[in-house]
């Protein structure tokens, strides 16, 4: 017999002998988590319902404004940025050039 005629087997064993007349018993302790879940899911679904309310309600907040000494400052560190890149690609066309002399010199 294969596993799977066997599992077949118990497939139509199985549900033959649930039914009406089947009794399911469970003791004090599975009760009570179960009580439990169901309790907290209940409580998670009412808090979260509160909450979608109270979001619901808040105002909207308005559109931050750019004050002019925030622009003035933000422009100045762009430019300051840009003026430290500038010396740094010189320095770095200087020490290409020099690199380029020491070849030279090799050949």
């Amino acid at each position: 017999m294969s596993f799977q005629q066997v599992l077949t087997i118990l497939y139509y064993k199985m549900a033959k002998e649930i039914g009406e007349e089947t009794k399911v018993t469970l003791d004090l302790k599975t009760i009570g988590i179960l009580l439990f879940f169901v309790a907290t899911v209940v409580g998670m679904w009412f808090t979260l319902q509160t909450d979608i309310k109270e979001a619901a309600e808040l105002p909207t907040p308005a559109d931050p404004e750019v004050t002019r000494m925030e622009f003035d400052m933000k422009d100045q560190m762009i430019r300051n940025t840009i003026l430290n890149t500038q010396g740094d690609v010189s320095e770095i066309k200087e020490d290409i050039r020099r690199i380029e002399e020491k070849i030279d010199k090799l050949k």
